[in-house]
């Protein structure tokens, strides 16, 4: 039986609604933007510029209360890294997934569409998933050296550089496995069709891996940053 202390139901909670809040941001922003335009340009342009802005909001807002990591690649970093334990990164990843896809059921309701949905939207490839590899990776080393950098900085570090990858990756870098089988659920501008997520999820939960010992080498031991 699963038990939880105060503090910890607090960070799983916060973490499951950051998630959620996210995937809502992602989801109704691109429903709106398909709406209001034709202009695939312009719709994605929308769906970014209001994905970076609640990114930065809900970092700001919960990274006090549990990290706000709402990624289950950020969790499975955070462990390697000895930071939190594979118990709590396990608890963590099932928050942030049962958040986003209550994420994605709000959406609908605000739009007034169909609740439950299945994606048709074809998102597959070896150039998706590299894309997705890359993406993610960027995002773990944003995260990793934005610490040591500019630690007060991270929400608008992490917002834009999410924006940016909106745009240089082919996947429109969803980076995340929880948003992906999130919006494996939405069959609007924002989805993915069920059957690609798994190519995603492990595309990126490999760029993360891959980040963590590159940042390691570049960031150095304690002993290193001491002697300079």
């Amino acid at each position: 039986m699963l038990r939880l202390t105060g503090p910890e139901a607090r960070v799983l909670a916060a973490e499951a609604i950051g998630t959620g809040a996210l995937v809502s941001a992602v989801v109704g922003s691109g429903i709106m933007a398909a709406s209001l335009t034709q202009d695939t340009g312009l719709a994605l342009l929308c769906n970014t510029v209001a994905t970076g802005a609640a990114l930065y909001v809900l970092i700001t807002l919960f990274g006090p209360i549990s990290g706000a990591q709402f990624n289950p690649a950020v969790s499975l970093v955070l462990a390697l890294r000895g930071e939190i334990g594979w118990r709590t990164a396990g608890r963590l990843m099932l928050a942030q997934v049962a958040g986003g896809l209550a994420g994605t059921l709000l959406a609908h309701a605000m739009f007034g569409l169909a609740v439950l949905q299945i994606s048709h939207h074809v998102r597959t490839g070896p150039a998706q998933a590299l894309a997705e590899g890359v993406a993610t990776c960027g995002l773990i080393a944003t995260i990793l050296l934005g610490r040591r950098a500019r630690p007060e900085a991270l929400p608008m570090l992490v917002a834009l550089y999410i924006t940016a990858a909106y745009w240089f990756t082919a996947s429109t870098s969803f980076a995340n496995p929880a948003v992906a089988l999130a919006r494996g659920f939405s069959d609007t501008f924002a989805g993915i069709r069920p059957w690609d997520v798994p190519g995603f999820a492990l595309a990126e939960l490999a760029g993360a891996v891959l980040a963590v010992p590159v940042c390691g080498w570049l960031l150095g031991s304690d002993r290193e940053r001491n002697r300079t």
